[in-house]
């Protein structure tokens, strides 16, 4: 491990090098890419370092108990030898789960596409819900989140809604979120006061930059048409929403949230890019090759990860078999409780097959 540790470090100094090259800062793309990599690796060297140093003051503290001293001299000694140990033990640990394999998609930002699943306007109602809840815990981290197309419904849901979070390791902490969330509640409409449940499916696309993902225009069809609003009704009279169809995969973007045709055209290429280079991935790992159909389901009731529970203030994790009485705190953005024990569970798995 110290060896891999060390040859970590010295590229780790190789990119600060680089990045201080005035030829690498003209070149924004190079220099971007060789940043995040520059960032992806921080962590492990910090740890490295203080592996290091806890090792050093060892060293320093065994020798110096060598010499006899007085006999307080020596119960200071014994005890931090005794703390330096548990930190060096500590640190290993810690660096044994960051020399884990990683996604490589990790640092990337992301595009996430909620739509609205079983339980109609309730279900629409949820996905209005959940978008809330994932701006929030954006503006937690302090990233930046954009809606780029949304279909609303008459009463403050949405159908579907495409937006994207751009922040370091944005992927790496939200690719859990993918899959079908269910709620459990009584809707305002309920006279009766039955508990009704709905459901909303979630994707999680990396954001593809144009330089990892070139696509053909010849490939393309693009078509313009008049945006419309909730119900149907017209939004304003200029063909300024766009679908853009890749017609060697039939996938198929629209945007019209914005009046300018052009910003319409810009972020349906941005969802289009992702959700090609997701197919891509979902094709290296020789899992289904619509990797994004795989992640949301049908949105059928049954194929949960996650219950939100109103009347029992309960949200529960059925991966992991997590449940927190926390409901409102998590809609309102506090996800690193139900994050964290995740990423921790996916470390744990890892390790295990790698002593096994």
């Amino acid at each position: 491990m110290l060896d891999k540790l060390k040859t970590i470090e010295e590229h780790f100094i190789s990119l600060e090098n680089k990045l201080g090259d005035p030829h690498i800062i003209k070149d924004q793309q190079q220099w971007q890419k060789l940043t995040r990599e520059h960032a992806s690796l921080q962590e492990t060297v910090e740890r490295y370092r203080q592996l290091q140093q806890t090792e050093q003051e060892l060293h320093e503290a065994r020798l110096m108990l060598q010499e006899k001293p007085e006999e307080e001299m020596v119960l200071f000694l014994k005890d931090e030898i005794a703390t330096l140990t548990a930190y060096k033990e500590k640190l290993e640990e810690e660096l044994k789960g960051l020399l884990l394999p990683r996604d490589p998609n990790d640092e990337k930002d992301v595009i996430m596409e909620l739509r609205a699943g079983a339980g109609g306007e309730e279900a629409a109602m949820f996905a209005a819900d959940l978008l809330r809840m994932y701006l929030r815990f954006a503006e937690r981290k302090s990233w930046t989140a954009e809606i780029l197309s949304s279909h609303a419904t008459d009463i403050g849901g949405y159908k579907e809604v495409i937006f994207s979070i751009k922040g370091r390791g944005a992927y790496s902490m939200l690719k859990y979120e993918r899959g079908v969330h269910r709620v459990q509640r009584i809707p305002s409409t309920e006279s009766g006061g039955r508990i009704h449940t709905s459901t909303a499916t979630v994707a999680v696309l990396p954001e593809a930059e144009e330089v990892e993902l070139e696509i053909n225009l010849q490939d393309l069809r693009i078509d313009t048409f008049c945006s419309t609003g909730p119900g149907g009704q017209s939004v304003n009279t200029t063909q300024s929403a766009v679908r853009i169809t890749h017609l060697p995969t039939g996938t198929v973007v629209s945007c019209q949230d914005e009046k300018s045709q052009l910003k319409n055209r810009d972020k349906a290429m941005r969802v289009l890019r992702a959700r090609l280079l997701a197919g891509m991935i979902a094709e290296q790992q020789q899992e289904q090759a619509d990797e994004r159909r795989s992640q949301v389901g049908t949105g059928d009731r049954s194929e949960r990860i996650r219950t939100y529970n109103t009347p029992q203030n309960r949200v529960s994790d059925h991966r992991i078999g997590l449940t927190l009485h926390k409901l409102e705190q998590i809609l309102g953005g506090e996800l690193e409780e139900i994050l964290e024990p995740l990423i921790a569970h996916e470390r744990a798995a890892q390790l295990g097959q790698e002593t096994a």
